[in-house]
């Protein structure tokens, strides 16, 4: 009898430490979320993650999501990266004295 008393306040001890746990990781993460608006307001400049998200579907075959619209690029409609050029070497001339 005793022990499940025990039992139960165990589990209910432990279930409440991992309900805090939770709720701060959620906070912690509310947080850093605004925080990164904030600069990104600040400075003007996007978010890192709309960035990495922006890139992923901008160069994926088939977009953002699986099943959604295509984008209809194919390997040879695709826009180039890659521009060949030759090599020379730049030599700043203008120098102070």
């Amino acid at each position: 009898m005793i022990s499940k008393i025990l039992r139960f306040f165990l589990k209910l001890v432990l279930g409440l430490f991992a309900a805090v746990f939770a709720v701060s990781l959620l906070i912690a993460a509310l947080i850093v979320v605004v925080l990164s608006v904030l600069k990104s307001l600040v400075t003007g400049r996007k978010p890192a993650p709309a960035v990495v998200f922006g890139r992923f579907q901008r160069y994926s075959p088939q977009g953002m999501w699986p099943g959604g619209p295509s984008q209809g690029h194919t390997a040879s409609s695709r826009p180039s990266d890659v521009v060949d050029v030759e090599v020379r070497e730049v030599r700043d001339d203008k120098r102070l004295p």
